[in-house]
C-alpha cells in the first residue's frame, strides 16, 4: 500500500467537482485497509472512503487520509436447488456483479442493473430501483472496525435497513469499513414489474429475468445521462415520504401527482415523486449558475461545466427551498458529502 500527498480527485468522482486529497491511497486487502487505518490514528488524522465515486459530493479540498476501496473477490459460499449465498468483495462493480449474477442463474438482482458505484457502497445506502432493494438479498455485511481493525460481520437484521438508508450511515458511520457483502440469491425466477416504466417497454410476451434486466438498461440509459459524457451523481434527492394528512392535502390540490404507499408501524404514509415534485416547481430542464437539471429526469443535477461542490449545492438548495415553498416538503440529497 502506497499512500500519496496531494492528489487531484476530480476524475475519482462522477459529479467531476474539483477536488483535492491532502493524503490518497488505494486499498486491496484487509491488510491494506488495517495498515490505512493504523497510519491515520497515529497521525491523529481524518478519514475518509471512497468507492466508485457515484453518490458523493467531494468538497474542494478533503483534509486526512482518502481511502479508495478496491479489494475484489466474488466467491459462491453454499449453494442449494433454490438458492445460492455469494460473498462479494466491496471494490467490485455493481453492474458487473449483476450480469455475473444473472449470467450464472443467480435472480434478484436484475432490477438493480446499471446504478452505479461499487458493492460496498451497496448496503450503505440500501440501493433500489423499480420496486426492488438490496437489503432483500443481504444476508450479512462483512467489514473491519475503524478503532480497533477487527473483523466483525453484521446480520441483516442488524444493518437497519430503511429506505435509501442503514446503520452504515448513521451509528456505525465513522466507525466501520465494509470490506464484502454476502447475498443469498434464488435460482428460481420471480418477476418484479409493477413499476409502469418496466412495463412499457415489457410489452407483451414471456417476462424473463434478461428481459428484465435490459429493459432496466434501457429505461435508465433512455432517463439517465452518461457519468463519462456528462457529469452527475445519479438521483440528487430522495422520494419523500410523508404522513397521510399532508399527502391527502397535496392529492386533493394536485389529483394527478404520483406516490407509493410507504406505510409502517409507525403509520400510515405515503412515498412521493421527488422528480415529479420538481418538475412542477418547474425545474426539469433549467440550467442556473452552470448546473443543469436534466431534462429528462429532474432528479439529476449535472454539472457540465465541472464545477465545484458549493455551486451543485447551492443550486441543490435553491430546488429544495422552491418545492417546499410549493409543496411544504423538505428534499433531503441523496448523495453524501465528504471533507466538510
Amino acid at each position: 500500500m502506497q499512500i500519496q500527498r496531494d492528489v487531484d480527485l476530480q476524475s475519482c468522482n462522477t459529479l467531476a467537482v474539483p477536488s483535492r486529497a491532502e493524503f490518497f491511497c488505494s486499498v486491496t486487502t484487509i491488510d491494506d485497509l488495517r495498515e490505512a487505518l493504523s497510519w491515520v490514528q497515529k497521525r491523529q488524522l481524518p478519514l475518509h472512503l471512497l468507492g466508485g465515486g457515484s453518490n458523493v459530493v467531494l468538497d474542494p479540498e478533503i483534509p486526512g487520509l482518502m481511502v479508495r476501496m478496491d479489494i475484489r473477490g466474488r466467491e459462491v459460499v453454499s449453494q442449494a436447488h433454490d438458492h445460492v449465498v455469494v460473498r462479494i468483495g466491496a471494490g467490485e462493480n455493481w453492474h458487473q456483479l449483476v450480469e455475473w449474477a444473472l449470467s450464472n442463474g443467480f435472480y434478484g438482482l436484475e432490477n438493480l442493473a446499471l446504478i452505479p458505484g461499487t458493492v460496498g457502497a451497496a448496503p450503505v445506502q440500501n440501493i433500489g430501483a423499480y420496486g426492488v432493494e438490496v437489503s432483500r438479498f443481504i444476508e450479512r455485511v462483512d467489514g473491519v472496525t475503524i478503532s480497533e481493525g477487527e473483523e466483525i460481520s453484521l446480520r441483516a437484521e442488524e444493518c437497519e435497513f430503511a429506505y435509501r438508508d442503514s446503520v452504515f450511515k448513521n451509528r456505525l458511520r465513522s466507525r466501520f469499513v465494509i470490506t464484502a457483502v454476502v447475498l443469498r440469491l434464488s435460482r428460481r425466477f420471480q418477476a418484479h414489474t409493477s413499476y409502469p416504466a418496466l412495463q412499457d417497454v415489457l410489452g407483451e410476451g414471456p417476462v424473463t429475468a434478461e428481459r428484465i434486466f435490459n429493459a432496466v438498461c434501457q429505461v435508465r440509459r433512455s432517463k439517465l445521462p452518461d457519468p463519462e459524457t456528462i457529469p452527475n451523481c445519479g438521483s440528487f434527492f430522495k422520494n419523500p415520504i410523508v404522513p397521510w394528512d399532508l399527502y391527502e392535502a397535496l392529492a386533493e390540490r394536485y389529483p394527478g401527482m404520483p406516490s407509493y404507499d410507504a406505510s409502517s408501524n409507525i403509520g400510515p404514509a405515503r412515498k412521493l415523486a421527488a422528480a415529479w415534485l420538481i418538475d412542477q416547481a418547474g425545474w426539469k430542464g433549467k440550467a442556473v449558475h452552470g448546473i443543469k437539471i436534466h431534462q429528462h429526469q429532474a432528479l439529476v443535477l449535472t454539472n457540465p461545466s465541472r464545477l465545484p461542490a458549493d455551486v451543485v449545492l447551492d443550486v441543490a438548495s435553491m430546488i429544495q427551498m422552491e418545492v417546499k415553498a410549493k409543496f411544504g416538503v423538505l428534499l433531503e440529497m441523496e448523495p453524501q458529502r465528504i471533507g466538510s
